[in-house]
């Protein structure tokens, strides 16, 4: 399936121009529990729905960059910088 994402850079491109990392995860301490660290590294969601997900400009900018994205219909609702996070967060409560 192909599909397109807009990189805050470069704008929108084919799918095949980004890699795709991973899910936006809270990361543990250090002095958490292997346990933790396990399910960080190895355990996702995978739920259906929007997520918040990094991604990687490998055919453009070489940027890394975050993305709101539907993986029902693998449409982009939006994307930025990982600087920017705070600011959309707080604005996607409000609205």
């Amino acid at each position: 399936m192909s599909f397109q994402l807009s990189c805050p850079n470069c704008g929108k491109r084919a799918v095949g121009e980004f890699a795709f990392r991973s899910e936006v995860l809270e990361r543990p301490s250090q002095d958490d529990d292997f346990r933790k660290w396990a399910e960080y590294v190895y355990l996702r969601r995978n739920h259906r729905g929007k997520q918040l997900e990094w991604w990687y400009h490998r055919g453009g900018c070489q940027s890394w960059f975050l993305v709101e994205r539907d993986t029902v219909n693998n449409t982009d609702h939006c994307s930025f910088w990982y600087k920017d996070l705070q600011q959309v967060l707080a604005t996607e409560k409000e609205g």
